[in-house]
């Protein structure tokens, strides 16, 4: 089997003490498991050294590209951005914290070429190491979405999200937080996309802020769900294009 070409996006906000980490791992998994790679970092506007950090690996290596926002436009947004810049044959979304190890990008395409799917969904084998309050946001929120969009996905807003291009050419991504995870799988899965699931080990931050779990976000979550319900519920026949809505950026390096 003929290895894939693999874009990895990344998006950052102030993680001055994961990106160079992170980086380096990917790096390895991708010379590894795709026979050409790019890394695109989407930089959110960071006030720390992350996007000089990123500057730094750049200079280095030729396939890691930073894209910067103007301003804080949150991780939706960010993914956007990314996506739409991603020019290889398969997408791999992960967070800059490295919550799993990069090198089961192997695995996954693996399971990919196996299933003939188009996403692979990836879930934690243990989330209850995150912490007692953010285990019951977890579940309840996926326990929602399943009832609210009739989809059986374990582990909705694990960044693990292997896709091929196909899937991003077809999708329209409108949410601009935490909701896109959700958005993304539910209108794959409405637009006739295979979706498989692998489980992965899963490691909690331990440097480093988290902000995805702050009552601000939670709360953007809710307001996004109610404003994009009706857009996710639609089933859209597979040939018909709707291409990634462009957001606000500034310089790509």
């Amino acid at each position: 089997m003929q290895k894939p070409t693999i874009s990895l996006v990344i998006p950052m906000f102030n993680e001055q003490a994961n990106i160079e980490h992170a980086i380096h791992y990917a790096v390895d998994a991708l010379n590894q498991h795709a026979r050409d790679y790019e890394i695109v970092i989407v930089d959110d506007a960071s006030t720390d050294e992350s996007p000089e950090l990123v500057r730094r690996a750049i200079s280095g290596n030729g396939r890691i590209r930073l894209i910067s926002h103007d301003f804080n436009q949150k991780l939706g947004a960010s993914l956007r951005t990314g996506f739409a810049a991603a020019k290889s044959e398969l997408i791999l979304y992960m967070d800059a914290d490295l919550p799993f190890d990069p090198d089961v990008l192997g695995r996954a395409i693996r399971a990919m070429s196996l299933t003939r799917a188009d996403v692979i969904s990836g879930y934690r084998f243990d989330r209850t190491t995150e912490g007692v309050r953010r285990t019951i946001y977890t579940i309840l929120y996926n326990l929602l979405i399943r009832l609210l969009f009739q989809i059986s996905i374990r582990d909705i807003n694990f960044s693990f999200k292997l896709m091929r291009r196909e899937v991003l050419d077809a999708v329209q991504l409108r949410s601009e937080g935490s909701l896109v995870d959700a958005e993304l799988i539910v209108k794959a899965r409405n637009r006739g996309f295979v979706i498989q699931q692998i489980g992965l080990d899963y490691f909690p931050r331990v440097l480093g802020t988290s902000h995805l779990s702050s009552p601000t976000v939670i709360l953007k979550i809710f307001k996004e769900m109610v404003s994009l319900y009706g857009d996710m519920k639609k089933r859209i026949p597979r040939n018909e294009e709707s291409p990634i809505l462009p957001v606000q950026t500034s310089a790509v390096q």
